[in-house]
């Protein structure tokens, strides 16, 4: 699968514009990719079993998107043949006082997965920068010290996230990142479902009506983050969510395709372990 119509370029502005939420590359149907789907949750469970195996590189899945573009799904469908003893998931909320006590990357150190491990933010500390952004009054809580005027805040925190991505870059931590782009007229169609469905009720919440008034707000916002944090260690993969199982996919290939990169491999055992082995072999099939 050709993933660079996906990758923003690191260092160039881009336009949402330019992106189709309905694009499905060379697949017709659902019905034609659930195979390469079942696949790729094959393959993602084998390579985490050498990734646990190995405990040298962490892996860092950061998921944002407006309000029922499949972020749960995604995760759910994707990492369905992972074994959960290896793989967390953190969903980020608004910051709690605790929280807002701290700078604003405090708690996703906090949830960084250990080596071996493949970590997922639900929405992450890019909300710094979006919601926030959208709604200035989010901001005034933080008890900063000083605020740069203008947009000067918001290129100050571009700068800080780069940072805090290379660092982890630079320790073992890979970061894969995913906006899931769904359009307009697909969110009202799912917002209706969660309404008309009985069992979806309990999905739909008012404050997603209040966000959908500032749509506009929020893919400029978007757009200006996609542009100043996509880097060569931790691009922005803008991932077309109009079609949930093109969504699953296109998500699934791109972390079986980095993971296949990292070269994993199973600890080698030394010779002195290897005797031991066999002497342990020997007892057992003595009994």
């Amino acid at each position: 699968m050709n993933h660079q119509p996906l990758i923003v370029e690191p260092g160039t502005a881009i336009s949402l514009k330019d992106y189709d939420p309905d694009y499905t590359g060379e697949f017709k149907d659902k019905v034609e990719a659930q195979a390469k789907l079942q696949t790729d949750v094959g393959r993602l469970g084998n390579y985490q079993n050498v990734l646990y195996a190995q405990s040298t590189y962490a892996l860092l899945l950061i998921f944002q998107a407006m309000d029922a573009a499949g972020k749960d799904s995604t995760i759910k469908h994707v990492m369905s043949g992972v074994n959960p003893q290896g793989c967390q998931v953190f969903s980020f909320k608004a910051p709690s006082a605790e929280e807002l006590d701290h700078d604003y990357l405090w708690r996703s150190f906090k949830a960084l997965p250990e080596r071996g491990r493949i970590g997922i933010f639900n929405r992450s500390y890019y909300e710094e920068v979006l919601a926030v952004r959208v709604h200035p009054e989010l901001l005034a809580k933080q008890q900063l010290p000083h605020v740069p005027e203008g947009n000067r805040i918001w290129q100050q925190r571009f700068e800080e996230i780069n940072n805090f991505e290379k660092y982890l870059d630079n320790n073992g931590v890979v970061v894969l990142k995913f906006f899931l782009n769904v359009s307009k007229d697909e969110q009202k169609k799912r917002f209706l479902e969660r309404i008309n469905i009985p069992e979806k009720n309990w999905k739909f919440s008012l404050s997603d009506l209040e966000v959908r008034k500032y749509w506009d707000d929020y893919m400029n916002a978007y757009e200006e983050m996609l542009s100043h944090t996509s880097t060569d260690y931790a691009p922005w993969h803008v991932i077309p969510a109009d079609h949930k199982w093109f969504t699953r996919l296109a998500v699934a290939d791109i972390v079986c395709t980095k993971l296949k990169e990292l070269n994993l491999q199973y600890p080698q055992m030394n010779s002195e372990h290897l005797q031991e082995l066999s002497r342990v072999k020997v007892i057992l099939e003595s009994e």
